[in-house]
């Protein structure tokens, strides 16, 4: 009959899977969304240009360690602001280090006594952050290693991009440096009097 004959055509036509191979296939494709959705949320949080821009793997252990090899280079670390001062034109935060996760998000070091839950400083213009940023609860830094200043001892990071978490989601904020990242600009004047001299 024809019907007959499309029918089988038809069928004939179709792969048959089994259960156990339909089973496989739902769990390559969930595999596939969760790994494309991990990769996608970690860039989501920091701009791919900067996740390359960044020394991959730094750490505030690493920084007070050999600070001559990361001097002028580009690092991504996480953070808390717990004091800021100013000094001339620019904003120094005194930050305490918070570990990044695979997404770039910050938290405490497991161990508060370990080597990781040390300070560093992120120096910026005054007047160029959100108003918010005092209402961040942490946030993810990346910022280019500028030295040390004679009256502090912790690394100092000149801020390319920052991306902070306030307590309440509207007091989250993005920043970055107006001018083009890649540019290497002079030790601010602040930084060991290079450009005029700091403070005393």
């Amino acid at each position: 009959m024809p019907g007959t004959t499309h029918c089988t055509q038809h069928i004939r036509g179709h792969f048959h899977m089994t259960p156990y191979s339909r089973l496989q296939q739902r769990s390559a494709c969930f595999a596939l969304a969760l790994s494309l959705t991990a990769g996608l949320g970690g860039c989501a949080n920091v701009p791919r240009h900067y996740v390359r821009m960044a020394e991959p793997g730094t750490t505030l252990t690493a920084l007070n360690a050999h600070p001559e090899i990361y001097r002028e280079k580009v690092v991504m670390l996480g953070g808390t602001i717990i004091e800021e001062e100013e000094i001339g034109p620019y904003l120094w935060l005194h930050v305490e280090n918070r570990p990044l996760d695979q997404d770039y998000k910050p938290h405490r070091p497991a161990d508060s006594d370990a080597r990781e839950a040390g300070y560093y400083w992120v120096i910026v213009e005054r007047q160029q952050l959100p108003s918010q940023y005092r209402h961040w609860a942490r946030m993810t830094v990346v910022g280019r290693v500028s030295g040390t200043q004679p009256s502090k001892s912790e690394p100092v990071l000149s801020l390319l991009y920052v991306r902070g978490w306030g307590m309440n989601t509207a007091h989250d904020g993005i920043w970055e440096k107006p001018y083009d990242p890649h540019y290497l600009p002079s030790a601010p004047a602040a930084i060991g009097g290079e450009l005029g001299g700091g403070p005393p």
